[in-house]
């Protein structure tokens, strides 16, 4: 038995053709399916008092993309997306340090305390968070959304490291005592090196998914992007709001997949390194 087919067996003529025949009725029905959302949403819509207004294509619902204005309010959302996000990604990786030593502290006084206050913070909607912070605290909007990110993500992200501290052998820590540092130094200059290579894919995610959090700023009048589009639509009329939101899901997808190519640019580079 080889190790191919240690799980299944080798896949026949008939086999073959039935994945290839499964395959393309699947393309063509979700190439069907794309085609009936975009001439649904190019039909006029009949209101219930007999209007109609034009389709979502219609040249009349973006010809406000030609303003200048608008475009300047659209940028300034974005601005204040990117320097939420990069602001609380500097935040949650400090915190996730300190979070995940803590978590792997000898010393139980500060273990589980530690543990404790990690557990909370996962356990918390980022949204009350960040009200909490708000109304409590009584920051502004921008630092109330910061706070927030960066005390959820860097429990989520403490939690990485931990699991990739705890995965590398013990060797690697026996090797740095043994030649005379301490633990403190061991596990900063020897462990969490290699455990923050290891994790890097969970935490590139998870860095698109805080950068995707800002939205909820709007709950504390953030003015990020989301919000921006929102407030857009409502000034220039219900009749742009498709094509607002078409911009913003074009502008968070442009942003979300750069950080991903970028991060995994650094996980190749970072492997590269180690090998």
């Amino acid at each position: 038995m080889t190790q191919a087919n240690v799980l299944y067996d080798a896949p026949g003529p008939r086999a073959r053709a039935r994945s290839r025949v499964i395959s393309v009725v699947g393309v063509i029905a979700l190439v069907a399916l794309l085609g009936w959302v975009v001439w649904r949403l190019a039909q006029p819509q009949v209101a219930v008092n007999g209007n109609e207004t034009p389709g979502m294509f219609s040249p009349s619902r973006w010809d406000v993309l030609a303003y200048g204005e608008v475009w300047r309010y659209i940028v300034s959302g974005v601005w204040n997306t990117l320097r939420a996000a990069f602001t609380a990604m500097v935040g949650a990786m400090l915190v996730g340090m300190l979070f995940a030593f803590g978590r792997l502290a000898e010393r139980a006084w500060i273990r589980v305390p530690v543990t404790v206050v990690l557990e909370f913070f996962r356990g918390m909607p980022v949204l009350l968070m960040m009200l909490f912070i708000l109304l409590v605290a009584a920051t502004g909007a921008f630092w109330a959304v910061v706070i927030a990110l960066i005390v959820y993500n860097g429990a989520i992200i403490g939690e990485a490291l931990r699991a990739g501290i705890v995965a590398l052998n013990t060797g690697q820590r026996e090797a740095g005592l043994s030649i005379g540092l301490t633990p403190v130094r061991t596990r900063l200059m020897i462990e969490f090196p290699q455990a923050f290579t290891q994790m890097l894919p969970i935490i590139i995610a998870q860095m698109v998914v805080l950068l995707k959090d800002t939205s909820l700023g709007y709950i504390v009048a953030y003015p990020e992007l989301a919000s921006t589009v929102k407030n857009a639509s409502n000034f220039y009329g219900n009749g742009y709001m498709f094509t607002f939101w078409v911009v913003a899901v074009a502008i968070y997808l442009a942003i979300n997949l750069t950080v991903s190519w970028i991060g995994r640019r650094a996980a190749r580079m970072a492997a590269a390194r180690r090998a």
